[in-house]
């Protein structure tokens, strides 16, 4: 009976996380296909991070974080439908990470070319926080940079105050090895340590590329109170305050965003979070897609 109610909640998780009307990944045959192991293995820190549920609080604060940088919040404002299909949105990010940290290296090489197709579309003009207008695309390498430093800030800096376990290799391991995922997008030269991380990022907020406006007070208002159900508003309201505990506190409060003391949040929502495993249970089908693929070609340490 436990584990039929584990298959019952686990499949309603991930209908919203991949969009999906049966909860089962529309890209699962992707990260199955190929005959090679991909860029990571079990025991290699991006796949330990990535499997772990605290992505769903580090994804909340990558969003955040990325909105400090007028051209990232360009892009989603001028280009995305994230006001009308927000979790169709979330379903791209999704795949795209299940699919780089878990995939072959074929299917890898297949999806990066989407997302640079995507890229390619996504272009205009912002005004940087210096005042000046400029334009942009997707693909410069000034916004693949940021989008990348805070998307790896935050899910390594939410992994470690959440999870309760440690990185193989450590936090420069993660850092170092998730740089691979990015080369295909055109981003080859970025941080290779949690220092040189903390660095890039505190090197745009310096340059005054960061900067808070009336859309990225929207967006982030958009984030806090995303259209979902009673049950997962419930949920996803803690998951958003771990995301701002977790925040550097200069970040936040440009943000205008308040929340409780860590010492609080942290012991809440590793509890939260280990609830939700026990409630859905271990099964993973991207997990257990690129394990069957590992002992298909030999290749399973």
């Amino acid at each position: 009976m436990v584990s039929a109610l584990q298959d019952r909640l686990g499949v309603r998780f991930r209908r919203i996380i991949t969009s999906s009307s049966d909860g089962v990944p529309p890209w699962l045959g992707d990260v199955a296909a190929g005959d090679d192991a991909g860029l990571y293995k079990p025991t290699d820190a991006p796949w330990v991070v990535h499997a772990n549920f605290t992505t769903l609080v580090g994804g909340i604060r990558a969003l955040l974080m990325q909105a400090l940088h007028p051209g990232s919040l360009a892009g989603v404002e001028q280009h995305s439908r994230y006001e009308v299909d927000a979790l169709g949105r979330l379903a791209g990010t999704t795949r795209w990470l299940t699919i780089l940290t878990f995939g072959s290296k074929s299917s890898i090489a297949k999806e990066s070319a989407r997302v640079n197709g995507m890229h390619s579309r996504v272009k205009g003009e912002y005004t940087a926080g210096t005042g000046e207008v400029k334009p942009y695309r997707a693909a410069d390498s000034d916004l693949l940079l940021w989008v990348h430093v805070a998307f790896t800030d935050s899910f390594l800096v939410t992994y470690q105050l959440y999870s309760g376990s440690t990185i193989p290799g450590g936090a420069d391991a993660y850092v170092s090895l998730w740089s691979q995922a990015v080369a295909p997008l055109g981003l080859n030269s970025c941080p290779m340590s949690q220092a040189e991380l903390s660095a890039a990022i505190e090197s745009f907020d310096e340059q005054g590329l960061l900067v808070v406006n009336d859309t990225t007070l929207r967006v982030v208002e958009f984030i806090k109170r995303p259209p979902l159900s009673r049950t997962a508003r419930f949920a996803y309201a803690f998951l958003f305050q771990a995301a701002v505990a977790s925040m550097p506190k200069k970040y936040r409060e440009r943000l205008g965003l308040k929340c409780l003391p860590l010492w609080i949040v942290q012991p809440v929502t590793k509890g939260l979070l280990r609830l939700m495993r026990l409630a859905i249970g271990d099964h993973s089908p991207i997990e257990e897609a690129a394990l069957e693929r590992l002992a298909r070609v030999g290749q399973t340490a």
